[in-house]
């Protein structure tokens, strides 16, 4: 396979994302060329994620390019990417993991624990708003749509006093020369989104393309990935449902800490538990059918029946 097309969204993360791809497989003698196209997230940005449906807001148009043959890959944030796929269409590779923590950043507040009592803090994740207010009720957590410049000015024109964004998306873009402050929560304040920090292919089913790409596939990675999306598959979650899980591989370990509740706060289901690196292709399903036992659909219901109010 000499050239690939590469579908991509126009926000400069995205941007970001697929450039850094393409120029991994400039490297190996394959043209990479970009697509850049808008989704469904993108262009609705007045209203929260939760109440436009979660799954495939800003995967569907990329994919509707890939299956009318316009384009072969996709590049996405593996947390914005489904657990299921159109016919014809894979998740082929997932790339070596940035930090996979989320964090505070502020032009105020150096901490978490500085923020006065009701400041405002702007997210559109419900994940992040549930742990959130798990920790401090008395916050004043606010949907925060757009792409990261849109937020960062919301920030500096001091419509909020902080905002929650991944660490991956901080570093990859050098957000920490444009803020004053960004202090990253510890996974045992904050359990990230699955997937979170890595990249996700999704490309045309074709053996040739598969083949081309198959070099940015990362073994940790896909290990501690699977684990997560195994996870959310099981307790059929989308991607803006609360749910938080976090498997993190050390030596012959796969560390893994859960999380799914109520977008206030008020109630969850948490737990963390040690399994053997050998057992990555059950132990995601196994964890969740122990939530489920839990009552963790039937929260996860009341907290779909939340969000869309």
């Amino acid at each position: 396979m000499k050239n690939l097309i590469i579908a991509t969204r126009g926000s400069v993360l995205a941007l970001w994302q697929s450039k850094h791809i393409a120029s991994l497989l400039n490297a190996r003698g394959i043209q990479a060329q970009l697509k850049s196209m808008k989704t469904k997230g993108d262009k609705i940005l007045d209203t929260p994620l939760a109440k436009i449906g979660g799954k495939g807001l800003f995967t569907k148009e990329l994919e509707e390019s890939m299956l009318r043959g316009e384009s072969h890959i996709a590049v996405h944030s593996l947390k914005d990417v489904p657990v299921e796929f159109p016919q014809g269409l894979v998740l082929a590779a997932i790339c070596a993991r940035e930090d996979v923590r989320d964090a505070m950043i502020s032009e105020k507040y150096s901490k978490f624990d500085e923020l006065p009592r009701g400041a405002k803090v702007g997210t559109t994740s419900l994940r992040r708003k549930m742990q959130l207010l798990s920790m401090r009720p008395d916050l004043e957590v606010i949907s925060l749509r757009g792409n990261v410049q849109t937020r960062l000015r919301k920030l500096k024109d001091g419509e909020f006093d902080a905002i929650i964004l991944a660490m991956a998306g901080i570093n990859r873009l050098n957000l920490r020369a444009e803020v004053k402050h960004v202090a990253p929560f510890e996974i045992s304040q904050m359990i990230p989104a699955m997937g979170q920090g890595a990249l996700g292919i999704e490309a045309v089913d074709e053996p040739q393309i598969l083949r081309a790409i198959e070099f940015l596939k990362d073994e940790r990675a896909i290990i501690e990935t699977t684990v997560e999306r195994d996870f959310v598959r099981v307790l059929e979650g989308g991607c803006q449902v609360p749910i938080g899980i976090n498997a993190r591989l050390e030596g012959e370990n796969i560390h893994i800490s859960a999380i799914v509740g109520l977008p206030d706060g008020s109630e969850s289901i948490r737990q963390s538990i040690v399994a053997q690196k050998s057992q990555y292709q059950s132990v995601g399903a196994e964890l969740a059918r122990v939530f489920i036992e839990k009552g963790a659909k039937q929260l996860l219901a009341r907290a779909e029946a939340m969000a869309s109010l």
